[in-house]
């Protein structure tokens, strides 16, 4: 009977609800790790509430695989921050659809190459291929 009680433990989590909030960091923690001096303390909790602001908005609009992904990698060696959470959720929502990046990812099509001229570099469109 034993056996059976960590899949009954896991069974009973909801990983809905795991993603459903934005998970609570410890930000006093994060910004005296990244050490310095008051004013890069103050300028480090800053940039922490913004990101925790922005995520609280937009929290909903993520994937959940991302959600967990990202929370995972934002905690990495005992520490988290929100500014690295939001950033790996803002990169993989535009990994996933480049056409609703508000930061204009490229296509392959759209993207240049440099090319040797003898005057030196210059950026040329590249080819399509295939055509």
């Amino acid at each position: 009977m034993l056996l059976h009680l960590p899949i009954v433990m896991l069974a009973t989590l909801s990983p809905a609800a795991v993603s459903d909030t934005v998970p609570k960091f410890d930000i006093v923690r994060e910004c005296r790790f990244e050490g310095g001096s008051t004013v890069q303390f103050q300028r480090c909790s800053d940039d922490e509430d913004d990101a925790l602001q922005d995520l609280q908005k937009t929290w909903t609009q993520f994937a959940g695989a991302d959600k967990r992904n990202c929370v995972v990698e934002a905690t990495a060696n005992g520490f988290a921050s929100y500014v690295e959470l939001l950033t790996c959720l803002e990169m993989a929502r535009d990994a996933r659809d480049p056409d609703d990046n508000p930061g204009g990812s490229q296509t392959a099509e759209q993207t240049s190459s440099p090319r040797r001229e003898s005057s030196g570099w210059q950026v040329m469109p590249s080819k399509k291929q295939g055509g």
